[in-house]
């Protein structure tokens, strides 16, 4: 649960990172949205020198904090709290992890900064840099469904889940793309 730890990529991230950006290179994309988070920053560093537009940095887009269970792994969570992390939304949701931001108070801060985004960029293509957990919530409110129901999607490193928004509904056009799975 890596969360609000500010951590850089890895050697391998920065392969997915480079993938992805090769992936990106002729879409056309109208403005960037980006976490603050290191790891954020540099994931978006190869498709940057490309002439796309510079990334407006929001700090409402940084990754879900997990309290006390902010850089434990999973069967850690598990010996320590008694819980199984594989219900990590339904834990998030229901204010359960000590210390963490509840479902609640993080869909507060998302809901306004996405809703403030898509005002802005009605009709064109827009990215949004970010986080699993920070997805995970964009989609719940864009699908209108609870938070702990996107646990049926699987969010990997460097992914691409693409939506479009249409005034009679929510199209979920990709997700989990990762261009990086052959290298």
């Amino acid at each position: 649960f890596g969360g609000r730890i500010d951590m850089g990529l890895s050697p391998r991230g920065h392969e997915q990172a480079a993938a992805l950006a090769a992936y990106l290179r002729p879409k056309t994309v109208h403005a960037i949205y980006a976490s603050p988070m290191k790891r954020v920053q540099q994931t978006l560093q190869p498709w940057l020198v490309n002439g796309v537009p510079r990334p407006a940095i929001l700090p409402d887009l940084q990754e879900v904090d997990f309290g006390v269970w902010t850089g434990l792994r999973f069967g850690q969570v598990q010996t320590q709290f008694g819980v199984s992390a594989w219900q990590w939304l339904d834990q998030l949701e229901s204010g359960a992890i000590p210390k963490a931001e509840c479902g609640a108070a993080f869909r507060a801060r998302l809901e306004p900064c996405l809703r403030q985004i898509i005002r802005d960029h009605s009709g064109e293509q827009v990215a949004i840099a970010c986080h699993g957990g920070v997805i995970r919530m964009l989609l719940a409110i864009l699908l209108d469904v609870p938070l702990s129901r996107t646990g049926a999607f699987q969010v990997e490193y460097a992914s691409i889940t693409q939506v479009r928004l249409r005034p009679e509904q929510t199209e979920l056009q990709l997700l989990n793309f990762t261009p990086w799975r052959e290298i």
